[in-house]
């Protein structure tokens, strides 16, 4: 893998790898944001809710970049130098295919600013440019009409409807599929 030299930033906004200084910080995200990023995710055990689930959930996160398997970064707000949001690629795929799955949470304070789709859009060139993925891919049900918004702004484009492929909140929920492809391959 290789890692930023210094993070991804432009003036309102840093996208960096995910580090175990982090856990405190992502801990008040996810319980601040507990009901709204609910309705984007499967279930998430108690555990999660607390210091040491978060260090763990890090640690782990931290190993499957080592091991590029998966690249999970904060997003910090300059001004505040507060965490407002993570964005990762994930179940990484190398050799013949060269392709993740990207995907992203924003602390709904900070929705409608054009925050993440500057994170999106600084992570895509960092995936093309540093990781040397060839596709990124990505999964939003079909009434999340802002996250569909963000991903076309970065130059996705909807591919398809995968039906009834996400378990969230017990219900399987159908997702519009995006990809996007690196202009230099």
């Amino acid at each position: 893998m290789t890692t930023p030299v210094t993070p991804l930033q432009n003036d309102r906004i840093q996208v960096r790898l995910i580090d175990t200084m982090d856990a405190q910080q992502l801990l008040a995200l996810e319980t601040r944001n507990r009901e709204f990023f609910q309705q984007f995710t499967g279930a998430r055990d108690e555990s999660y809710y607390t210091l040491a689930g978060q260090e763990h959930i890090i640690q782990t996160r931290m190993e499957r970049a080592e091991q590029d398997q998966g690249y999970w970064c904060v997003i910090v707000h300059l001004e505040t130098e507060q965490i407002i949001g993570y964005i990762m690629l994930t179940e990484v795929v190398r050799n013949h295919l060269q392709s993740c799955w990207i995907g992203y949470f924003l602390d709904a304070s900070y929705n409608g600013q054009g925050i993440m789709t500057d994170a999106v859009q600084m992570t895509v060139q960092y995936a093309f440019e540093h990781l040397h993925f060839h596709r990124l891919e990505a999964g939003v049900m079909p009434h999340n009409k802002s996250s569909i918004r963000v991903l076309e702004k970065s130059g996705f484009e909807r591919e398809g409807l995968a039906r009834k492929n996400v378990k969230i909140n017990g219900v399987w929920q159908d997702h519009v599929t995006l990809g996007i492809v690196n202009p230099n391959d």
